[in-house]
């Protein structure tokens, strides 16, 4: 019997990682988060509320359960509040990731530290598809502090695996952040008209093929740096204009824009995408079409 303890079990990755770990004979879930728990099952597993900012709490949960595997999916992912909301965003996904890898390396070390990260450490300019080994050039509060906590991890001592990922989507319990794609798709259905970027491009991710991944990096015990991403790179605006399509609504609505026209506070990447070579040779990682993810979510939605 494996124990996996999960951050951000009430987020969408933290969701989807727990209703598909209680599936599973073999493992042993902890389900941590911020206050109290917000999914709608609640048997099969143990929930935690904790503050991963907090060393103490940290020192305590591990000490208590002694997880083989952490999969720690919690962060402050906001990337316009992180350029005003400094310290709390250092305290998420910078202090939270040190106390981690500061309580393993003193305790256990044993534990299997797996981190999720994000397309936005590179400045996006190379033209192309990234790989695990090009070179971080983050350009936003954000995408510093998530660089600065991979950067903790991979020169420590410890047993870890990172993935890497991209514009995650899905649906999920009580949720209480909405994702591009449930947006276009609200949006669109009211009659609203929407203004789309056309000069970002990413390769979105459907949240259960994320989790998918994770616990194959779980499983193997693979160690090292992991894109996990869906398979194709389009425009933001392509993205929308599929989610039009799939639901049959007005594209009419949607108006076409350039990224400098919207006054966001953080500067993103204009082109990321991942090439997912290694995830699926060395993870089986084999994630859905983005219009396969969009009928997922189009039964998901049915039963809701």
């Amino acid at each position: 019997m494996k124990t996996i303890l999960v951050t951000g079990s009430n987020g969408l990755l933290g969701q989807k990682l727990v209703y598909n770990l209680i599936k599973r004979k073999d493992v042993q879930l902890i389900a941590t988060s911020i206050g109290k728990n917000r999914l709608i099952k609640k048997e099969g597993y143990i929930y935690e509320p904790l503050d991963i900012t907090s060393t103490e709490e940290v020192e305590v949960i591990i000490t208590k359960y002694n997880p083989d595997v952490i999969i720690n999916t919690a962060a402050m992912t906001n990337v316009d509040a992180c350029e005003t909301k400094h310290e709390e965003c250092d305290a998420l996904n910078i202090k939270a990731v040190r106390n981690f890898v500061s309580v393993i390396e003193s305790r256990a070390h044993h534990i299997h530290f797996i981190h999720l990260s994000t397309d936005f450490i590179f400045d996006g300019e190379k033209g192309s598809e990234y790989v695990e080994t090009d070179e971080p050039n983050p350009q936003s509060y954000y995408a510093r502090s998530k660089w600065e906590g991979e950067k903790i991890i991979q020169t420590s001592p410890i047993k870890w695996a990172i993935a890497r990922t991209i514009i995650v989507y899905g649906v999920v319990d009580n949720m209480s952040r909405s994702n591009v794609v449930l947006w276009a798709k609200d949006a669109l259905t009211k009659g609203q008209k929407i203004n789309v970027v056309d000069d970002q491009f990413r390769s979105p991710t459907l949240a259960e093929d994320l989790a998918e991944g994770c616990i194959a990096i779980a499983d193997k015990g693979a160690t090292g740096i992991y894109n996990l991403s869906g398979k194709e790179t389009m425009s933001v605006l392509a993205l929308v204009e599929n989610v039009a399509t799939f639901w049959k609504l007005d594209k009419s609505l949607i108006t076409a824009i350039k990224s400098n026209t919207l006054n966001q506070a953080a500067k993103r990447p204009p082109r990321t995408g991942f090439i997912i070579d290694k995830a699926t040779l060395e993870l089986g990682y084999n994630p859905h079409t983005f219009m396969e993810g969009l009928k997922i979510l189009d039964e998901q939605l049915g039963t809701k």
